[in-house]
């Protein structure tokens, strides 16, 4: 059975390789498996690939509505990232976590993980919901 709430990836997303595989309250989990597309001169993954993953997953975490029909979105305000380490396995996995916030906007953190657990990125941000209709 297919979950009603994963979204196919937007264009960008797509172009990235990066798929949604977790989506509910407060939360969501994208993953990416790296190539070598996504990587920079010294072979490690271009900081864009992470910026573009925390920001995801942090909008996403803020925007579930828990019906798939009602779908709810977000500009990001003010994002943040620390990069803290090289992947030392294949796959990036961001999971973002609304952390608070209020009718309008809402606050959000993230980390890049790869499958050994390495711990590659971390971010913050500020969002605002955008008006329905």
């Amino acid at each position: 059975m297919t979950d009603p709430f994963l979204e196919g990836p937007a264009p960008y997303l797509q172009h990235l390789g990066a798929a949604m595989t977790e989506w509910r309250a407060d939360f969501a989990r994208f993953e990416l498996e790296l190539g070598r597309e996504h990587m920079n001169r010294h072979e490690n993954p271009h900081g864009g690939v992470h910026a573009a993953l925390l920001d995801t997953a942090m909008g996403f975490a803020g925007c579930f509505t828990g019906d798939a029909d009602d779908k709810l979105m977000a500009l990001t305000l003010s994002l943040n990232v620390q990069y803290l380490s090289r992947p030392k396995g294949t796959r990036l996995i961001a999971e973002g976590t609304r952390t608070g916030g209020g009718k309008s906007t809402f606050f959000a953190e993230a980390t890049i993980t790869d499958e050994t657990g390495e711990l590659i990125a971390k971010g913050s941000g500020v969002f605002r919901y955008r008006r329905r209709g």
